[in-house]
């Protein structure tokens, strides 16, 4: 069974959540995309909503399958978000941001009144960190930052190179909001708690992709017998 027919699953059992009249926040990714083609097909058989995207591609996306949406400046509070994970634990904390959109992501989710996350089985993990973790930061004293980045990954316990993220072409990645991505190589982070609060301990820091204490439940599929197999984390209620 292949990875977008887990992510399909899990985004299928993602809209049994979404009612009528919702505001709903929509997520950035390969999995997010799943469930935006779901939903727009639900959209497009009468389901009344209005979405707030996470980023300008999910804006795009959304808008051609036909979603009425709006922004968080119009609707402030949101019912709920779907949005996928580069890695999620047991206790739901998340590392997020590989698409470059983890600054509207977290603002859209604490926004939200729940947070559900669909993934693949593969982004379950036991510690955080196999995944780089993004960090987004101020183009101004770019080198500076990446350095105090470095010693903040250092004092938290972890180990690992810090680089900056650029495109095919090589230069540096900005984001929606006009900002750079570092990306920390750490393989394992014992504390994510204590990396996050030394993270925001740097100035130049605007936001980083550990998503600690936001989602409310973890959607996965994985591949059993040849079938697509949902398993829930946390409660859907």
């Amino acid at each position: 069974m292949s990875g977008p027919d887990l992510r399909k699953a899990a985004a299928a059992r993602a809209l049994d959540l979404v009612r009528p009249g919702m505001r709903l926040g929509i997520g950035t990714g390969s999995t997010a995309n799943a469930f935006v083609a779901l939903l727009g097909e639900r959209v497009r058989a009468g389901l009344d909503i209005v979405g707030v995207p996470t980023s300008e591609a999910t804006h795009a996306a959304a808008a051609a399958a036909g979603i009425r949406l709006a922004t968080l400046d119009e609707i402030p509070e949101l019912d709920l978000t779907i949005d996928g994970a580069d890695e999620v634990d047991g206790r739901l904390r998340l590392i997020k941001g590989g698409g470059a959109a983890l600054l509207r992501e977290k603002i859209v989710a604490c926004a939200s009144r729940r947070m559900v996350v669909i993934a693949d089985g593969a982004k379950r993990v036991e510690t955080l960190g196999r995944f780089p973790l993004p960090i987004e930061v101020n183009p101004f004293g770019l080198a500076a930052t990446q350095l105090a980045v470095e010693a903040a990954v250092a004092r938290s316990g972890c180990a690992g190179a810090v680089a900056l993220r650029r495109t095919p072409a090589g230069d540096p990645l900005r984001t929606d909001g006009g900002h750079h991505i570092l990306d920390a190589h750490l393989g394992r982070i014992p504390d994510p708690e204590a990396l996050s609060a030394a993270l925001w301990a740097v100035p130049g820091v605007v936001e980083h992709g550990l998503f600690l204490g936001i989602a409310d439940a973890a959607i996965l599929a994985a591949e059993r017998d040849g079938r697509a197999e949902v398993t829930v984390l946390g409660t859907l209620d």
